[in-house]
């Protein structure tokens, strides 16, 4: 594998259980040093697309390589170059931080120097407490240091932050920005847009099991997603219009009623209504659009 070659490459990715369609024609690319983060509502097929670049499931079709290698043939060596924090952990509360991070540096060739990992997942004060007594932010970063104790070249964030407070999200949300500035690759699952706005250096829609969209976090969707919505009323009746200049548009409409008219608002999308118009919440449905219609930017 090449320096320039992409970390993860995925070509016309399919998964089935039976006539049941899980992913329909998933291609991607994650490039070195990148964090790209994958978005869509439960049962999309994210979790089934992570599970194959892990190498736990198996495709029906298709192709993907990570670091170079298949996942279904990725063997100890391949696996030794992953760093996986899953949503959901085992626990182990009969041990401390520093004896369960020494025997997982054990698994590893050249792992990182378990004391410098405690402290960068921010639990020097607690290395010597048993896990089973920390809080739940506390332990997920445990977790985080068991995926990078291995100087992982990519690590798989399975919706990292679920659960946490808003004080310890943004703490985590700088471990794993000292994490990119080290050099390693990262792909994110997160169900919070602002968490995939702050960290995230490209992103992936995907809805029933295709990419709706891809392309950098704030271009997602296409230029045309960013126009400003303004929205009124007139005779009852709910108008709209998408406009670069909303306060002109706003003035001819004060001068059209002699005033501010009924229910007034000038929207600028956000991410998150991206995101919703995008898998079909609260707007049109992309589920039976055809993939000519993929919104792609470039990259």
């Amino acid at each position: 594998m090449n320096e320039t070659d992409p970390v993860v490459s995925v070509r016309d990715l399919r998964k089935t259980y039976g006539k049941v369609v899980g992913l329909d024609g998933v291609s991607l690319e994650i490039h070195r040093g990148e964090t790209f983060a994958m978005l869509g509502p439960n049962g999309a097929g994210k979790s089934t697309t992570i599970e194959i670049l892990e190498g736990y499931r198996d495709r029906t079709g298709g192709e993907a390589k990570v670091l170079g290698v298949d996942p279904q043939t990725g063997g100890i060596d391949w696996k030794a170059r992953l760093g996986i924090v899953l949503q959901n952990t085992g626990e182990s509360g009969d041990v401390t931080v520093t004896e369960q991070l020494t025997h997982f540096a054990g698994y590893y060739e050249n792992p990182r120097n378990v004391q410098e990992v405690i402290e960068a997942v921010g639990l020097t004060e607690k290395a010597k407490a048993r896990i089973a007594k920390l809080s739940g932010g506390q332990r997920r970063r445990v977790d985080v240091a068991l995926g990078i104790i291995g100087r992982p070249r990519l690590l798989f964030l399975d919706e990292p932050t679920t659960g946490f407070d808003p004080e310890a999200r943004r703490q985590f949300w700088g471990l794993i920005e000292s994490l990119k500035a080290e050099g390693t690759t990262i792909l994110l699952t997160t169900h919070y847009l602002d968490e995939a706005a702050h960290l995230a250096d490209r992103a992936a829609v995907i809805n029933h099991g295709k990419i709706v969209a891809l392309g950098k976090i704030d271009e997602i969707g296409g230029k045309d997603a960013r126009v400003p919505l303004v929205k009124w009323r007139a005779s009852g009746e709910a108008k709209q219009q998408r406009t670069q200049k909303p306060a002109e548009l706003v003035a001819k409409l004060q001068k059209e009623f002699g005033g501010e008219p009924e229910g007034l608002e000038v929207i600028r999308p956000s991410l998150e209504d991206i995101y919703l118009e995008l898998v079909g919440v609260n707007s049109h449905s992309v589920a039976n659009e055809d993939a000519s219609n993929l919104v792609e930017v470039s990259i």
